[in-house]
């Protein structure tokens, strides 16, 4: 383990199995993101006057190039962390969850999703339509495939997402039309 690590235990005595878990962690830590150049973990026990509800807090400050990253409860309250194995396991997951991202982020990964295929149509008829494509490919719909049962609010110049069949005989068919509104489909 390269990663310098500054181990606290805060209402608890220091435990030889839980420093040796936590380092074991860390080293974990290390495959996500090699350039950890600090790691800073408390372990909180609840206080002692608690009856109900003793549930462990791990804390998490990491420092590596560019931007440190830090994990501490946050949300609902997780009764398995009456466990402190398990509040240990589930701060130094999303502390792995964390570094990816980052890591992902300095290589300049960036998850992108394609635009889902839309055009607009251009063309109606009583039982069915065309849509052309940003990239002027015309599709075929039937009023059956149009979602919603939305056919009739359709006009010519309508923004419409578009899920395209297998190639009928006569060309690009669409199986599933819908109408976008006013949330418009960005390329």
């Amino acid at each position: 383990m390269q990663t310098p690590l500054q181990l606290s235990f805060k209402n608890m005595d220091p435990s030889p199995a839980i420093e040796a878990r936590i380092r074991e962690k860390v080293a974990k830590l290390e495959q996500f993101h090699g350039r950890i150049v600090g790691c800073n973990v408390v372990v909180e026990a609840p206080h002692r006057h608690q009856h109900k509800g003793k549930l462990y807090n791990v804390r998490i400050d990491l420092s590596v190039p560019g931007k440190d990253v830090h994990v501490g409860h946050s949300g609902p309250q997780n009764q398995a962390h009456e466990d402190v194995y398990v509040a240990i396991r589930d701060a130094f997951n999303a502390a792995g969850r964390l570094l990816e991202d980052q890591s992902r982020r300095m290589r300049g990964d960036v998850k992108t999703h394609p635009a889902p295929d839309h055009g607009r149509v251009v063309r109606l008829f009583p039982d069915y339509g065309f849509a052309t494509t940003p990239d002027g490919q015309e599709v075929y719909f039937h009023r059956n495939s149009v979602a919603n049962e939305a056919f009739e609010k359709l006009e010519v110049g309508t923004e419409v997402r578009i899920v395209l069949a297998p190639d009928g005989v006569e060309g690009a068919q669409a199986s599933t039309v819908t109408p976008v509104g006013k949330h418009h489909i960005v390329e």
